[in-house]
């Protein structure tokens, strides 16, 4: 699925502001990257938009939430409005901005009892951009920040991104106490070194443009990242900003949510041998139902030959073997009548079995043999008890049924 991956502009948006796009199939290559204005943008028609927010457009505030406030399901974000209210309380004295300006979003998977993240922007700067965006029949999927703090438990406490041109020049600082965007000068770098206790960062990053720059200032050794790289490695955060008024409706969220493991399912990188798994897993259940299927046709298949084998080495006159069973009862039944023995199919040993065993119906009126079935004609059909003498007669191996007001008997296929 095509992913457009659009890091959006710090100014508003018009008809000429120009973006950073980058176009990838697989979340992993870039397949196109532009700066062009929204009219402009390449199409992914059936594919999904993420949206990165500017470093410079977001504050980072370390929070501890009062106890309850986090309780909620798996589908379900508890009660927006009231968490805001919480998260306004707390924060409302580190802005420089009201709370009612700013758009707040807190960590992926944030547990009750532990200090958790909160990202803050400009709520109509935000706004604006997925206004225009919706206008324009593209609409967002994710949003993402392009910076976020380093979690406390990485390997690599400390990342730095050196961005821009040489003249204008960033570093992006990414630690486990926040994220920041400070200008690339001796002054910057101390500060960082400072926070590090003396200790040189253990990633530092560079976009082409500055890399002759950034290495006069880390002699650590600087490994190059292009802009659409950068990109691309912000898309795969976990985090989505698209919270609390910006989240319309939980079913809405279920649904963000239930596409967002889906593609990750089916396209993320760290689930290709899972994937791989459930292929092979797959494989060997129908190459296993199919031997099963074809030892059972194949003891099946013995099972009838041995039938008719038996059938036609027993009874020499069958020549055309169609079904076995019954033609094996009906050649036993005629080897027993041309001996004189009763045969459970002869009329005699019908009507005496039929008088043991039901002698409350009375006597028929009239008397039919004819194939094996032996009809009787009853003066009064309704007086039968149907179900309770076939009931007693299958213990025999005869089913009764009523054809009429004839009482039909005839012996059972046995198997």
């Amino acid at each position: 699925m095509s992913t457009l991956i659009v890091t959006l502009s710090s100014s508003l948006p018009t008809a000429t502001t120009p973006c950073s796009t980058v176009l990838t199939e697989d979340g992993r290559t870039v397949t196109q990257h532009t700066d062009a204005p929204l009219s402009l943008w390449p199409d992914v028609a059936g594919g999904e938009i993420v949206a990165i927010v500017p470093a410079a457009q977001l504050s980072w505030h370390r929070l501890n939430l009062p106890k309850g406030t986090l309780d909620r399901g798996v589908f379900q974000d508890g009660s927006p409005a009231r968490l805001r209210s919480v998260i306004d309380g707390l924060i409302e004295d580190r802005l420089l901005d009201e709370p009612e300006q700013l758009h707040f979003a807190i960590e992926p998977q944030a547990h009750a009892g532990a200090p958790i993240w909160v990202a803050a922007c400009n709520r109509a700067w935000l706004n604006a951009w997925l206004l225009a965006l919706e206008q324009a029949g593209k609409t967002v999927t994710r949003i993402v920040p392009e910076l976020e703090p380093a979690a406390t438990d990485a390997a690599e406490t400390t990342a730095l991104h050196i961005v821009g041109t040489p003249d204008h020049a960033h570093v992006l600082w990414s630690h486990s106490t926040g994220a920041s965007v400070l200008p690339l000068s001796g002054v910057s770098v101390s500060l960082v070194n400072s926070a590090a206790n003396g200790a040189a960062p253990t990633k530092v990053v560079a976009e082409p443009a500055v890399a002759a720059l950034a290495e006069q200032y880390f002699t650590g050794g600087v490994a190059l990242q292009t802009p659409a790289q950068r990109a691309l490695a912000a898309a795969g955060s976990a985090w989505d900003l698209a919270q609390f008024e910006l989240l319309r409706s939980r079913r809405a969220r279920t649904r963000k949510r239930l596409a967002s493991w889906s593609t990750d399912l089916m396209q993320a990188h760290q689930w290709k041998p899972a994937r791989w798994a459930v292929v092979a897993l797959v494989v060997i259940n129908l190459g296993g139902l199919q031997a099963w299927a074809w030892k059972a046709q194949s003891a099946l298949s013995a099972k009838r030959g041995a039938i008719r084998e038996i059938l036609v080495s027993t009874f020499p006159d069958v020549r055309v073997v169609i079904d076995a069973p019954l033609q094996m009862q009906r050649s036993l039944a005629n080897l027993q009548r041309q001996n004189g023995v009763a045969s459970g199919a002869d009329m005699e040993e019908m009507l005496g079995r039929f008088q043991a065993v039901a002698p409350e119906i009375p006597a028929p009126a009239a008397i039919e043999f004819i194939a094996d079935e032996l009809r009787l004609k009853l003066p009064s059909a309704d007086a039968v008890e149907l179900a309770g003498v076939n009931a007693r007669m299958q213990a025999y191996g005869y089913s009764v049924q009523m054809r009429g007001d004839n009482l039909v008997m005839k012996q059972e296929r046995q198997p």
